[in-house]
């Protein structure tokens, strides 16, 4: 089994918990120059414009897209909802090929969820929101982390930044 050294940070939760904007700055914030952004919703919706079901192919991608980037020596955020009973059984594979791998899954209510949807530009349909959310999906694998609902935007960077030693 290859075996990577650089580390793999993923953020995981719901819609609207702002995986994707902490994503964005931790990469920035860290100074590093070898750091991948991997988002799930970009390859599945954009690159192979497919639906969230059983059987699809961007799990495969994903994983793909991972170990591409840990291969040469890139630190890899990986962020998405990345549903755990679909998405378990490569996110525990590119774990056990990563040693130094930090999960983080932000806990936010369906409440925050819908408030937070409703001050974006591209809004979801309510009952789609409702439809898709899924509580309380965590990996409980050791280096798993929740940052919780309360948490700045900011303090999620930092906790991420401390935790998974990103500081350029």
């Amino acid at each position: 089994m290859q075996m990577y050294d650089s580390k793999l940070i993923v953020l995981r939760g719901n819609s609207g918990s702002g995986k994707s904007t902490v994503a964005k700055k931790v990469r920035e914030a860290s100074g590093k120059p070898n750091i991948a952004l991997v988002e799930q919703d970009y390859l599945r919706r954009f690159i192979l414009k497919e639906k969230e079901t059983e059987g699809t192919h961007n799990i495969d991608l994903i994983e793909q897209t991972v170990e591409f980037a840990l291969a040469r020596g890139y630190d890899v955020i990986l962020e998405g909802g990345l549903y755990f009973p679909r998405y378990g059984a490569m996110l525990r594979r590119l774990a056990e090929k990563c040693p130094a791998n930090y999960f983080f899954y932000f806990d936010v209510s369906l409440e925050e969820t819908l408030r937070r949807d409703a001050t974006r530009p591209n809004t979801h349909d309510e009952q789609q929101l409702r439809e898709w959310y899924k509580p309380n999906q965590l990996t409980h694998f050791a280096s798993e982390r929740v940052i919780p609902e309360g948490y700045s935007a900011e303090a999620a960077v930092q906790t991420i930044l401390a935790h998974a030693s990103l500081m350029g």
